[in-house]
Formats: C-alpha cells, sequence, structure tokens
C-alpha cells in the first residue's frame, strides 16, 4: 500500500478512544443508537476486528473500523478531519482497511452507505467499489424497536 508520507496508519490504542469519539463525532458518523465507545470495545474484543487510525503529524486525522464476521469483511466509521480533506487519506484508509483484510484470506469488502449520501456514494465509485442490489433487514437484539 503506498502511504502518502504525512500519513501513517496504525491500529488504535487505549489513548486514541476520545479523540477518535470526537473525530466521529465531528464527522457526523455516530447514531443515537449506537455507542461510539462500545462499538469501539466490540471491534477490539477478538481478532476479526479493529480501529485503524491514519496520523499527520501525530494528530489523528483518518480511522476505519474493519473486520469479517467469518465470510466476508466489513468497514464502518471511515473517518477524515474536516480540515484534513483532499488528501486522499480517506483513500488511505481503506487501502489500510483492504490490506487488513487481504492479510487474514477475507477476498470480498462490504460496506454501508445511506441511500441519501451521494457524496459518499461518489467516493467509494472512485475506489471501484461496485453498487450491489440487496435488501437489508435488521433487528435489535434487545427488543428495541426499529430504526433508520
Amino acid at each position: 500500500m503506498d502511504v502518502p508520507a504525512s500519513l501513517t496508519i496504525a491500529t488504535i490504542t487505549d489513548d486514541d478512544v476520545p479523540t477518535i469519539i470526537e473525530l466521529w463525532i465531528r464527522c457526523g458518523l455516530t447514531r443515537p443508537w449506537n455507542d461510539p465507545g462500545s462499538d469501539i470495545a466490540l471491534a477490539r474484543r477478538g481478532d476479526n476486528a479493529t480501529v485503524l487510525v491514519g496520523r499527520e503529524g501525530g494528530k489523528i486525522v483518518a480511522t476505519v473500523m474493519v473486520g469479517y464476521d467469518g465470510h466476508r469483511g466489513w468497514v464502518y466509521y471511515v473517518a477524515v478531519d474536516p480540515d484534513h480533506r483532499g488528501r486522499d487519506h480517506g483513500r488511505t484508509v481503506m487501502a489500510a482497511a483492504e490490506d487488513w483484510l487481504r492479510q487474514r484470506g477475507i477476498l470480498k469488502l462490504m460496506l454501508l452507505v445511506r441511500a441519501d449520501n451521494l457524496q459518499v456514494q461518489a467516493f467509494y465509485e472512485t475506489l471501484d467499489y461496485a453498487k450491489q442490489d440487496r435488501v437489508l433487514y435488521a433487528k435489535w437484539l434487545d427488543g428495541r424497536e426499529a430504526t433508520p
């Protein structure tokens, strides 16, 4: 993977968690029904997922949560600090996530984008991701009502 000299990719540390959550909030990635701290803890609990961070000058400016379910790879929380956009950091963290999955023998990566988020859809299309026709179903196993 070619990483711009100014961006270094590493696995999350305990000290990174508050900064990452602040970044996700700033980027509009959080939802009231998903606790980002719990999502991070769950990703770090086993060997099948992690959070990768991109640092520029020691500051976290990009993230991606990556994992696999035994069949496919998935990414979530792809974020680039709004003040650092336009420098290919999104492309870089996605390449790092793809590499992480390849190293584990996972050959297909899936991701979800909200239908009205045209800017993010366009971003993934520049990375050669193809839109697939699927119907998404969800159910909260703790009895909560369905969320949008």
